[in-house]
């Protein structure tokens, strides 16, 4: 399997820590993101890892160069010319991705204690598109899936914004954590160009296709992209709990 690290977003969030840096190298606990999101990713064994770059994107070219690629397969999906979104990126990396395995896509800016060969083996035995892992948390978009765990749309409890497919009985809501596994075939059946979500690709793909949630109940997620968030991860950290 090849994991692809979503690494090129502005971190706007994040300012003023991404002032002069991309948040891949925002650190946390003395460890940048992106590292951490290497060794995470790596536990599947990873026969390659792609990394995608736009905001300071010299810089983390010129960080993996100084860590020799830690000693792995590394490549990079440049998207200094246009930021992508996760759909469009995911395109970008066709070239690197387009094989016989699956990937994994993995954002950076989140912190994790899911068992990625669990996910793995989920993902093989339902034999789908594509798995999102998802986690029973508060937000205000959701993920919608069947009992089966098939995607049946999305959600924004906070605008009441709503997008179903398929059949739309017994739904239950749940958090997507920036983690899924992808099959290359996916390609085949992208129409999308330029800039485009991936979610929103999923969402015309599972009126015909398998997507698969994965819910994830290990002790730890957490969103990285803003200050406070950082913090508290870092005071985490500090106490020896992740």
């Amino acid at each position: 399997m090849k994991a692809f690290i979503l690494a090129a977003g502005l971190g706007t969030r994040l300012f003023p820590y991404t002032s002069d840096r991309p948040k891949a190298l925002v650190q946390l606990n003395g460890i940048t993101l992106l590292e951490r999101a290497i060794r995470k990713v790596n536990e599947l064994n990873v026969s390659e890892i792609i990394v995608n770059i736009h905001h300071f994107g010299g810089q983390i070219i010129e960080f993996l160069e100084e860590k020799n690629f830690f000693h792995l397969p590394i490549k990079i999906s440049d998207e200094r010319d246009q930021l992508l979104d996760t759909g469009g990126a995911i395109l970008k990396a066709r070239p690197f991705l387009d094989k016989s395995e699956p990937f994994l896509v993995y954002n950076v800016d989140i912190l994790s204690s899911i068992d990625l060969n669990e996910l793995s083996r989920y993902h093989s035995s339902k034999g789908g598109l594509a798995t999102m892992a998802v986690r029973d948390r508060m937000t205000d978009r959701y993920m919608v899936f069947n009992p089966e765990m098939l995607l049946s749309g999305w959600r924004n409890t906070k605008t009441g914004e709503e997008k179903l497919v398929g059949n739309n009985t017994h739904l239950q809501n749940y958090a997507f954590s920036g983690i899924q596994i992808v099959e290359p075939e996916i390609f085949s059946l992208i129409t999308e160009t330029g800039k485009f979500s991936v979610i929103q690709l999923y969402l015309r793909l599972a009126k015909s296709h398998d997507i698969y949630g994965f819910l994830d109940t290990s002790e730890l997620w957490s969103d990285l992209g803003k200050p406070d968030q950082l913090i508290q991860a870092e005071q985490l950290l500090k106490q020896k709990l992740i």
